[in-house]
């Protein structure tokens, strides 16, 4: 099996874990976590949630959430099933990309995972019918630290590559931020 590696973005701390699937006559095998990789682009991580979300409806989005400190999260995102288009915004305040976002195609054994630290949110849009994302996380879930961002948010300009065919009530009313947001201290 080939050492899997960490490649940056052209946002700072936002990197990529690729992977390299071992494969013979018996089938496979893919290393999905790697926390010394992961330690690399966010120092100090440790594992302290992982969940696994199914999402149906070409065209769903969720997100794009985030959490505020004391329990601002780092996360490891690996598309199990499906195709997604991820979306990652900076929100660290004071950041020279701040609200700066970056996309990536996620495909079910493409062997790659979005490795985020804290301040950014995230969300997706699916691409085929159904997907299935692992999130593997540094931080419990707070719903009091919980953020959020619309993502039709015109500040943001996101180009989804589909119409947005279905959002949750609760992402479909988050505000609308302007010039003037602050951003989130990390």
């Amino acid at each position: 099996m080939t050492e899997p590696s960490v490649c940056e973005t052209p946002i700072s701390g936002l990197g990529l874990f690729r992977r390299e699937p071992y494969e013979d006559h018996r089938g496979s095998l893919d290393r999905l976590f790697d926390l010394d990789l992961v330690r690399s682009l966010v120092p100090g991580f440790s594992v302290a949630q992982v969940n696994h979300t199914v999402t149906v409806g070409r065209g769903t989005v969720r997100g794009l959430h985030y959490q505020v400190p004391p329990h601002s999260d780092a996360k490891v995102i690996t598309c199990l099933r499906g195709r997604v288009f991820d979306v990652a915004v900076d929100v660290r305040r004071g950041s020279s990309t701040f609200l700066s976002w970056h996309s990536i195609e996620l495909i079910e054994g493409d062997g790659i995972s979005v490795v985020l630290p804290p301040g950014f949110a995230h969300g997706f849009q699916l691409l085929d019918d159904a997907c299935e994302l692992l999130y593997v996380h540094g931080e419990r879930y707070s719903e009091e630290a919980e953020g959020a961002l619309h993502a039709e948010d015109p500040l943001l300009d996101i180009v989804w590559p589909k119409a947005i065919s279905v959002m949750s009530d609760r992402d479909r009313e988050h505000p609308m931020i302007d010039e003037d947001w602050p951003g989130v201290v990390t």
